[in-house]
């Protein structure tokens, strides 16, 4: 059985998770990685998408973040996500209605700084519905 470590991961609404666990999932910005106990040190910067988490008892949570930072650490991980919510937590027909806003938005857009913005969100949505579609 894997040795179990600290994580936490924070969002700047709230605390989502500060527990003991096995292994955490992380889509850094050069690629996924999986931190587990006694992991070298490293802090890299999170792009947008969803953190696995192996909780000590051995079940699976998952996270949508959008962008952020980790910090680990022999004893532990931190994770400072710039926005975070549980996959469970997603209400789907709200999500589905704010996609096609989004598009909506994207399409209306008279500039390139407000296309870009819109485009933005679109694909954090999009992030969030492919985080959901297999649950």
């Amino acid at each position: 059985m894997p040795e179990a470590f600290k994580f936490e991961l924070v969002s700047p609404e709230r605390l989502l998770v500060s527990e003991q666990v096995e292994s955490v999932v992380i889509p850094g910005a050069e690629g996924e990685m999986t931190v587990m106990a006694h992991h070298a040190p490293v802090m890299t910067t999170i792009k947008a998408g969803v953190v696995t988490v192996k909780t000590a008892e051995g079940k699976a949570e998952r996270y949508v973040v959008f962008g952020g930072f980790a910090d680990i650490v022999p004893a532990g991980c931190t994770l400072l996500a710039e926005s975070a919510v549980a996959v469970g937590d997603i209400d789907r027909a709200d999500l589905t209605r704010r996609i096609q806003e989004a598009r909506e938005d994207v399409a209306d857009a008279k500039d390139d700084e407000t296309r870009s913005k819109a485009e933005q969100f679109l694909s954090q949505l999009t992030t969030l519905e492919g985080a959901i579609l297999p649950a």
